[in-house]
């Protein structure tokens, strides 16, 4: 079963496609989107071919990923209107997408531990490489930019706030395997500033909270997505800590909102955090919401070496997102515990007839 025959998730992106915003800004424009195929970026993909199909704005999607055979089994829009997959690696020296566009989000970026820690260079270089690439390209296009960061930039709150707000300038070991992640995207940010001033570009920044939902990669090897993956295939959720950090979490439909309301009515230089307090959940208890909903354990594991250099040195990383709220107008719709619950039973949905 194609995911977009499941009523359930077609109801997340009607959520979505519903939302009071200035939409006719994408009518007859091209929004290219690098990782095109993850969590985000297919999720988004579908939202914008979705929306097309309910008021005919006619808005193409420049879908930009590594591998078409991965495009083809993730973006059944292949051969349709308003769509076009462009093959090729956005952090290659000089590399700047075929055709034109107008608005360009860059989502490409290594997400997982296991990719932080056996693909370091690979990390940076997406972050970095990649974003001045599609900034250039921005440059080019007179087209509008939104670059794809993450709560990770704050690093370990030092205890002298509860809540990471924008202006929090972060706590981060930079001479680690893991800063590659965290100071790249750290990084990003300011080459966002300098292309700005130096290019006269528009650049706004969405800093994300953890993300998932049913759009989740099945190599993802992030904490949640682990739990995810056993609970639904019957096995026991491992938990490789004592589970007591606690971080912000965010259902990917709300995650896709949130850059949408930052892409068309974010102020230029601008960054914004997408969270949701009704998301906030220590560790261990989300692996126990997942374990209860699907009739498992939660069981305690070490960690192997490999694993354990991707993981993040934060504890304690909670983010405030009022200004998001106060001056866009957005809010996360799904608590945490209803978006675990909406998440399984549509993955369940999905593995039970065929896949997504």
């Amino acid at each position: 079963m194609n995911r977009l025959n499941c009523p359930e998730y077609i109801a997340d992106l009607d959520k979505v496609c519903s939302l009071p915003l200035p939409w006719e800004k994408l009518a007859n424009k091209t929004v290219a989107i690098s990782g095109a195929t993850g969590m985000i970026g297919t999720f988004l993909i579908d939202v914008l071919m979705h929306r097309n199909d309910i008021d005919g704005s006619h808005c193409s999607v420049l879908a930009l990923g590594r591998s078409a055979e991965k495009a083809r089994s993730r973006l059944p829009y292949f051969g349709r209107d308003y769509f076009s997959f462009e093959e090729g690696s956005v952090s290659a020296t000089g590399y700047s997408p075929g055709a034109p566009a107008d608005y360009v989000l860059h989502l490409a970026s290594s997400t997982h531990p296991r990719q932080y820690a056996t693909d370091p260079i690979g990390t940076i270089r997406a972050n970095v490489d990649g974003l001045q690439n599609l900034l250039s390209y921005s440059v080019d296009c007179g087209a509008r930019l939104l670059f794809a960061s993450s709560v990770e930039i704050y690093g370990q709150n030092r205890g002298d706030v509860e809540r990471f707000d924008e202006k929090y300038c972060g706590n981060i070991d930079c001479n680690t395997l893991r800063a590659c992640y965290n100071e790249s995207k750290r990084l990003g940010e300011a080459m966002c500033q300098a292309y700005r001033s130096q290019k006269g570009v528009e650049a706004v920044v969405a800093r994300i909270a953890r993300v998932y939902g049913p759009t989740l990669l099945p190599d993802d090897s992030k904490a949640l997505s682990q739990f995810i993956h056993r609970s639904l295939v019957g096995e026991d959720v491992v938990l490789k800590s004592e589970g007591t950090q606690k971080f912000s979490y965010l259902h990917v439909a709300d995650a896709v909102s949130g850059l949408l309301h930052i892409l068309l009515l974010g102020n230029d230089g601008e960054a914004y955090n997408l969270a949701d307090k009704g998301s906030d959940v220590m560790l261990r208890d989300l692996a126990g919401l997942i374990a209860k909903a699907s009739g498992v354990k939660v069981v305690f594991e070490l960690p192997d070496a490999q694993e354990a250099a991707g993981y993040s040195k934060a504890t304690f990383a909670l983010m405030d997102g009022n200004k998001a709220r106060d001056e866009l107008g957005w809010s996360a719709r799904m608590g945490i515990s209803e978006g675990i619950s909406s998440t399984l039973y549509i993955l369940r949905l999905l593995n039970d007839l065929g896949g997504c």
